[in-house]
């Protein structure tokens, strides 16, 4: 029997602890074993470093920022918490070849790089501070939602409430120098962003819009508009946010998760990566599911439901990308981040 672990995110708002575990048993396509593996304040985002490092958003009373946790036998151990006044950050990735992290901050507006020591703790090297705005109500000021590393080593940022992607040189001390900014159509409300394996596109979810955008990813830094769709039926009306957004290691396939419309979306990309085409919408079985995550060998899709407290299993075609579902029910408190490990 092969199990393949996963942490998940929650808020802490209602009923949820902190970080949880679970196994996904690949033979029967169903998770088991749920377990709180942490106590942390709202744990929205999760990374794991190569090192067992675990970065969590962390919530302390009027306080947001980062916990630092020695993940090690199923146990995770507070070694630290980087807080701050005000509210938590949106997004943490890991920069295992400079050893730094980023952590984006959407209330604030802000990207913020640490340097992470031999132990795993995090010392502040520099920090941007992200202006503009939107025509939609939601978009009032910048709201920094993801960053992450692009395929030549660079960092990209996507900020929401700009309807902007900022691409940052970093240097080996974690200092950033702005080399390009991409503008979406107004009220484009961009959220997360994936690049395709060969690193010359990139995929970016709007949150606001319900699009998705193929974006041409340029050796400076910068991206061009190829191809924009929806994520959601010309026919839905009522509200859907944009939330998450993976692709098969092939690159062969696009996924990303419909809050409201309670689905995950399915693009097939053409054109060795400069198109997609829809072809499955599939319900999550729940409502409102934020994060979602793709097993390492893609046989499996798991999406968290955060506002029904439950996880969905689904069995993926490799040929078609399809998906079908396996497992409906299962218990995980305001769950949002879904990480296999």
């Amino acid at each position: 029997m092969a199990l393949e672990k996963i942490l998940f995110g929650t808020y802490t708002r209602r009923v949820s602890k902190g970080i949880y575990e679970a196994a996904l048993n690949t033979e029967t396509g169903e998770l088991q074993d749920a377990k709180l593996v942490a106590e942390v304040g709202s744990p929205t985002y999760l990374a794991l470093s190569k090192a067992n490092t675990l970065y969590a958003v962390d919530k302390n009373g009027d306080q947001g920022g980062l916990a630092v946790l020695n993940f090690a036998d199923d146990t995770a151990t507070l070694t630290q918490e980087v807080l701050a006044e005000g509210a938590s950050p949106a997004y943490v990735a890991v920069d295992e070849a400079r050893q730094l992290l980023y952590s984006g901050n959407y209330h604030k507006g802000t990207l913020e790089v640490f340097a992470i020591a031999a132990d795993g703790s995090l010392t502040l090297t520099d920090s941007f501070q992200s202006e503009g705005s939107g025509p939609r109500p939601e978009q009032g000021s910048s709201h920094v939602h993801w960053n992450n590393l692009t395929p030549d080593n660079r960092v990209a940022v996507v900020d929401l409430g700009a309807d902007k992607v900022l691409t940052f040189d970093v240097s080996d001390a974690g200092k950033l120098t702005l080399v390009a900014t991409y503008e979406t159509e107004a009220g484009f409300g961009p959220r997360h962003l994936r690049f395709s394996p060969d690193g010359q596109y990139a995929y970016l979810l709007g949150e606001l819009s319900s699009q998705l955008s193929v974006l041409k990813y340029n050796a400076d830094g910068s991206f061009t508009h190829l191809q924009t769709v929806a994520t959601i039926p010309a026919d839905w009306t009522e509200h859907n946010g944009g939330a998450a957004i993976y692709l098969s290691n092939d690159g062969k396939f696009v996924y990303t998760s419909n809050r409201g419309h309670n689905s995950i979306a399915v693009f097939a990309v053409k054109d060795n990566g400069a198109s997609v085409a829809h072809i499955q919408w599939i319900s999550t079985e729940g409502d409102f599911p934020r994060d979602f995550a793709l097993s390492p060998d893609d046989a499996f899709l798991v999406a968290a439901n955060q506002n029904t407290d439950n996880v969905t299993v689904y069995r993926r075609d490799a040929v078609t990308g399809e998906l079908t579902l396996s497992q409906k029910d299962f218990e995980i408190p305001e769950s949002v981040r879904v990480l296999f490990i």
